[in-house]
């Protein structure tokens, strides 16, 4: 049986940043991928995306963006190459082509077994991702059985979507970048819309990122949030990079010809059946832009500096229709293709301990799971940056101080 002090499990932005801490402390670990480095990233987007997040926002373990354009939108293949460059440059030990297949306590430790064989060590970090299974509606078996099935992790491009109209379900960043692109190549989209946040790409000047990131909206911590389990839940920020800093928004897909109807409720003999709360959620959703775009006005009045910047812009409503539809026949409606955009959960399927809550959700705290267990990557895992490419290395940086610390206390004890 192989030993190691320290098993990381997965080599994303997560997983790269805490091998970096761990070796810069020179505990010995091993770093699992079941694929390649940044396998996700590599294998599990569509063809034409690119990162959400500024340039500058996108450094990985070690290596800083230090390009030519910090305010651009980098692609999922340039990111993809940044990993690989940071792993070789920082030595990481990567065990690839390895699936984890059980996690369990042994002794002071824990067993990984893999496909690969068992793994012997002292800690374990989770840093496989949040993004790893889509959830789906149970409902989702109710629709016929011609109509094709496909999530943000297996759609690829327009040209692999079956001919026919398009039903997309979620307006999170994913539902509504996918929804435009197929309406742009000339498909009939009909977008199902639930809670959902509008942001400007870019506001008074600047990236809304740069601004939210000045304000300390993703720095603060776990321990200050009074509701946390509401903001581990919150839509994804529907943003979309794009060389001409694009905002997209439900007014932007109406513009091109998509439908917005309600939340999608039920399917029920080949007919899917939208809520009324339509107006509301987007009621719901200008009113948080109005409330985020004041603050960054206040911002820069309080800071003297508002003159500097370009006046306040007004944000039309969201445009929603007068009557729009609560029902669908999806055959007489030509309706061939279902893209559930409903949102991700991570992978624990493999950890056999009782760490999960009611309802099957890994019981944290700050990333730390248990004794010589920790998680990375989780929304609003420690921040709210926590998600993002840019909180990686904080967040590695102070779960490798605990695991220090609680081996420290072994070798005293």
């Amino acid at each position: 049986m192989k030993k190691s002090d320290v098993i990381v499990i997965g080599a994303g932005q997560s997983g790269l940043a805490m091998s970096l801490e761990l070796s810069h402390a020179g505990i010995e670990h091993l770093v699992l991928e079941r694929g390649r480095v940044a396998n996700s990233w590599r294998t599990e987007r569509w063809a034409s995306l690119r990162l959400l997040t500024p340039n500058w926002m996108n450094g990985v373990a070690g290596l800083p963006y230090t390009g030519s354009d910090p305010d651009g939108f980098m692609s999922v293949g340039a990111f993809v190459e940044s990993c690989d460059v940071s792993a070789r440059r920082n030595g990481a030990p990567i065990q690839i082509e390895t699936s984890v297949l059980a996690v369990r306590p042994w002794g002071s430790g824990y067993i990984v077994e893999t496909d690969q064989g068992q793994i012997a060590c002292l800690a374990v970090v989770m840093a496989n991702g949040a993004c790893a299974i889509p959830r789906i509606p149970k409902f989702a078996q109710s629709l016929p059985e011609d109509i094709r099935h496909l999530t943000p992790l297996s759609y690829k491009s327009p040209d692999d979507v079956p001919d026919g109209k398009v039903l997309v379900v979620g307006a999170s960043a994913s539902g509504q970048q996918i929804a435009q692109e197929l309406q742009n190549a000339g498909r009939s989209v009909t977008l199902s819309v639930g809670s959902h946040l509008r942001l400007p790409r870019d506001y008074r000047g600047a990236d809304i990122l740069f601004w939210m990131n000045l304000m300390g909206t993703f720095s603060v911590p776990h321990t200050d949030v009074d509701d946390l389990d509401r903001v581990r839940r919150l839509p994804s920020l529907p943003l979309v990079g794009t060389p001409s800093r694009a905002t997209l928004d439900l007014n932007v897909l109406q513009d091109i010809g998509v439908e917005i109807v309600g939340r999608l409720g039920s399917v029920d003999d080949g007919r899917a059946y939208f809520s009324g709360s339509l107006h509301n959620h987007c009621a719901m959703a200008d009113q948080k832009l109005a409330r985020l775009l004041r603050s960054i006005d206040d911002l820069l009045d309080d800071s003297g500096h508002g003159h500097f910047a370009p006046m306040p812009e007004a944000w039309r409503p969201t445009r929603v229709p007068d009557a729009p539809r609560l029902t669908l026949d999806l055959a007489r409606n030509g309706i061939k293709t279902v893209i559930w955009a409903t949102g991700f959960a991570p992978d624990f399927s493999w950890l056999d301990m009782s760490v999960f809550d009611r309802k099957g959700r890994l019981d944290h705290d700050g990333g730390v799971v248990a004794p010589g267990l920790y998680a990375m990557g989780l929304p609003y895992m420690r921040t709210r940056k926590s998600t993002y490419i840019q909180g990686a290395t904080d967040d590695a940086r102070a779960l490798s101080q605990h695991l220090i610390a609680s081996f420290d206390a072994r070798l005293a004890a």
